[in-house]
């Protein structure tokens, strides 16, 4: 890429923001919705993953704040817990990339568990706790078992739509 060239696919970058949050919402009865996955954060997480001189913490934090103001949560509450994870990921994208599929899903289930822990402490500091603590780690393992999914079919937009 030349100096006066810009990145190509911030709008569609955008698009599967927007898709995913379109996911976070629909409604769920009360049971479906513990094992909702995290999919602005697993979307996130494959960005940071594939594009990591593009997508990072900054990227993390506005995704969270936008899903906060989305949710209705806690103000600062999911961008936390978005940076952290895109921290993590982004300090382990190189190992990240050559894991087998059974260790990049275990990756997945403890970043996506670790920031849903934060987030239920951010509410729980605030005694705004709407769920209890153990249905983190129903989310966190749905988000596991579509971790490959979701990347395929991410990675085919990315090819499809040159981004870079």
């Amino acid at each position: 890429m030349m100096n006066n060239e810009r990145p190509a696919g911030t709008g569609v970058i955008l698009v599967t923001f927007v898709v995913a949050a379109l996911l976070e919402v629909i409604p769920l009865n009360q049971t479906l919705d513990w094992v909702r996955p995290e999919w602005m954060l697993l979307v996130l997480l494959y960005w940071v993953l594939s594009l990591p001189h593009r997508i990072g913490v900054l990227w993390g934090f506005l995704v969270g704040l936008y899903l906060d103001v989305l949710l209705g949560a806690t103000l600062g509450q999911w961008a936390l817990s978005y940076a952290f994870g895109a921290y993590f990921m982004l300090a382990a994208y190189k190992r990240m990339r050559v894991f087998p599929l059974l260790q990049q899903s275990a990756v997945v289930f403890l970043l996506v568990g670790s920031a849903n822990l934060i987030a239920y402490l951010v509410q729980e500091s605030v005694g705004r706790t709407l769920y209890p603590p153990y249905t983190i780690l129903y989310s966190a393992a749905a988000s596991a078992v579509l971790w490959r999914p979701l990347c395929t079919a991410l990675r085919w937009t990315q090819h499809r739509f040159l981004v870079r």
